[in-house]
Formats: structure tokens, C-alpha cells, sequence
């Protein structure tokens, strides 16, 4: 079984070489669309492929990548980002499943955000298919390929790093867009919509889309997400009682995610109630945050935050022991964190050199 990896790039001379030689040691067939680089980014793909193609932006991520798709002619289609990398281990991964094949589609884990050299963000993507399913990208922005048919959950992680920053009212821009000319959004084109405004500081806004999105049909993991982001925009705005309602209404739709018991254990640590903010604590650490189904996970929340938060509490109790062991356990999952490696040196104080 062959596989053609799709991209689409523009202006990033500074990444595709890292990229693309990753991509070489198990592609057989390298597409690239260029959406209008005025940069040397044509130039340093050339290093790799001839497969250069050229897209007019329309403000539609899915037509861009599509049109990528459509170019491609092997059995299987993958495609990445021009900041994304892949680890040697990982290229190995990827050309043994697809010498392998007999699956639809795979889906592969996605470390969106680093500490370090740590993934602290990670969620799974459609992210390798077969042609012949003729699969294809919807959503102008955000955009995604729907899941169908035989699929399969690889261990091989792309690693996404920008170098430089997108344009912050980039994807708002398009949903703007989108609704000027009087089109309807989808759940998710919604939720994500809700989100924009709330990077971009449009409180108000954002609370009402994402209310909005809510009363609708939708993923229910985007729906604790909106949750979420209520929380956050709630906050911002001062308007606590609602940013907990928020959080609240989560637990209505499964069962708690870590990221919601630890800022509900945040809420009452911040009200001085230590018995509440530690059954949150050890609630986010017992959480089941299952990444196969799309989920957005910060890792940070499912162990290290709690941990070091419990560390505290604990340790406000004169529960001495307790609190050393808790930061020893999020000593684990950061050895060289200041937090720990501070609170190390005042437990031996607290218990003794043999700490």
C-alpha cells in the first residue's frame, strides 16, 4: 500500500523543511498547495517534491484541502500541517500501518501544545485515509473529514510547533464572512465560532453563541467544552455565580473531565473551603479522559495540577506526609518544575532530610 501526503501552505519558508523531511522518510507521493506564499516557501518545497500546486484563497480551508485530495493518487491520503513534525519512531509507525493497511481510516494523536519538550495538549485527528473512500474536508474553518467505515487508532504522534503566530482574527474573519452572506452554521461551525470570539476578547458575544450552541444538537464533547468556556468567559466578565453554573452544567452531560474538577476545585481553594477543593483535586486525578474520542485533553489537568494542588491543601492542614507525597507524585510528571522542586526542599525541613 503507497500513501500521498496533501498540504496546504502559505508563507512558510521558515517550517516546511523540517516538515517535509520528516514527510519524505515514508510518503510515497508528496502534494503541496500553495495557497499565495510571497515568501520562498515554493522554493524550499521544491527541494522535495515537483508536486507543487496553486490554490486562490477563497476563505474555505476545506475547498484548499480538498483540492489537494483530488491531486493525490496513491492508496491512502495523509495530511499535515507545514508546522507540524513527526519523531523517527513515529515515521516508522506510520509507513508500517500503511504497508499494512485494511483499515478506512486512521486516526492518530495530536500534540497541539508542548511543555518543553512534553506534550501538554493532545486529542486524536482524523488523520490518514483511503483514497478510494473518496473522503473529503467540510467546515470553511476548523475544517474536518466526518469518520466512517473501518477505523483504527494509531500510536504515531504528529507534533504540531509553530515558529510564528497566525493572525488572530483570521478564522472569526471567516465566520463573519460566512454569516454576512447569510448562511446558516452548523453545531460545530457554532461552537467553534463561540470560541473565536472568545480568544479575541468578545465576551458578551461569545457567552451568547455558545449559550446558543447549547440549546442545539451537537457532539457532546463539544458541548462540555463550551462549558468551559463559559466558566472562562463568565469569569472574565466577574459574573461567578454563571461561570460555576457553567461547570455545573457539564456534570449533566458524562461524567467529570479533569479540566472541569479542577476548576471547580479551583472555585472553592479560592473560598478557602479546603475539604470541597480536595475532593475536586482527587476527582480530576481519578477522571477518566479517554483521547480516542476526539476530546480535547490538557494533561496538565489529569495529574501534575492536581497533584500540586493537593500538595497545598494538604499541607494547610499540617498534613505534612500527605503533601509530600502528592508532590512527589506531580514531581513525576515534571521533575525539573520549580513548584516541586521548591516544596521538595521545604518538606525535608518539614519531615527531615530522609524525605
Amino acid at each position: 500500500m503507497s500513501l500521498s501526503v496533501c498540504m496546504i501552505v502559505k508563507d512558510e519558508e521558515a517550517v516546511i523543511a523540517r516538515c517535509l523531511n520528516c514527510v519524505s522518510k515514508f510518503a510515497d507521493e508528496i502534494i503541496v498547495v500553495d495557497t499565495g506564499s510571497t515568501d520562498n516557501t515554493v522554493e524550499e518545497v521544491k527541494k522535495f517534491t515537483d508536486e507543487i500546486y496553486f490554490f486562490k484563497w477563497c476563505g474555505d480551508f476545506s475547498a484548499a484541502r480538498n483540492f489537494s485530495l483530488e491531486k493525490a493518487s496513491c492508496d491512502y491520503v495523509m495530511w499535515l500541517d507545514a508546522d507540524d513534525w513527526i519523531s523517527d519512531e513515529s515515521c516508522d509507525e506510520i509507513r508500517r500501518l500503511v504497508k499494512d493497511g485494511g483499515f478506512d481510516m486512521a486516526f492518530l494523536p495530536y500534540a497541539a501544545a508542548f511543555d518543553g519538550d512534553t506534550p501538554s495538549f493532545v486529542y486524536y485527528r482524523e488523520r490518514i485515509f483511503k483514497r478510494s473512500g473518496n473522503y473529503r474536508f467540510n467546515g470553511a474553518v476548523h475544517e474536518v473529514v466526518t469518520p466512517s467505515g473501518k477505523i483504527i487508532y494509531s500510536s504515531a504522534r504528529i507534533n504540531h510547533k509553530k515558529i510564528k503566530s497566525s493572525e488572530p482574527l483570521r478564522n472569526l474573519k471567516i465566520y463573519q464572512r460566512l454569516i454576512s452572506e447569510g448562511k446558516t452554521l452548523d453545531e460545530r461551525s457554532e461552537f467553534y465560532y463561540g470560541r473565536e470570539l472568545l480568544f479575541n476578547g468578545m465576551l458578551r458575544e461569545s457567552v451568547a453563541v455558545l449559550e446558543y450552541f447549547l440549546t442545539r444538537e451537537g457532539w457532546i464533547e463539544n458541548k462540555i467544552e463550551a462549558c468551559i468556556d463559559l466558566f472562562k468567559a463568565y469569569s472574565a466578565l466577574g459574573e461567578n455565580k454563571k461561570a460555576i453554573d457553567s461547570l455545573l452544567r457539564s456534570l449533566l452531560l458524562a461524567a467529570p473531565r479533569s479540566e472541569v474538577c479542577c476548576l471547580l476545585g479551583g472555585y472553592f481553594f479560592e473560598k478557602g473551603e479546603i475539604e470541597p477543593a480536595i475532593y475536586w483535586y482527587k476527582s480530576a486525578l481519578n477522571s477518566v479522559n479517554d483521547g480516542k474520542n476526539g476530546a480535547f485533553i490538557n494533561l496538565d489537568y489529569c495529574g501534575y495540577i492536581p497533584n500540586m494542588q493537593l500538595c497545598v491543601l494538604h499541607d494547610r492542614l499540617g498534613e505534612y506526609v500527605a503533601a509530600n507525597e502528592f508532590n512527589e507524585a506531580a514531581g513525576k510528571l515534571k521533575p525539573d518544575s520549580k513548584e516541586y522542586l521548591f516544596n521538595k526542599n521545604y518538606f525535608k525541613t518539614k519531615l527531615g532530610e530522609g524525605v
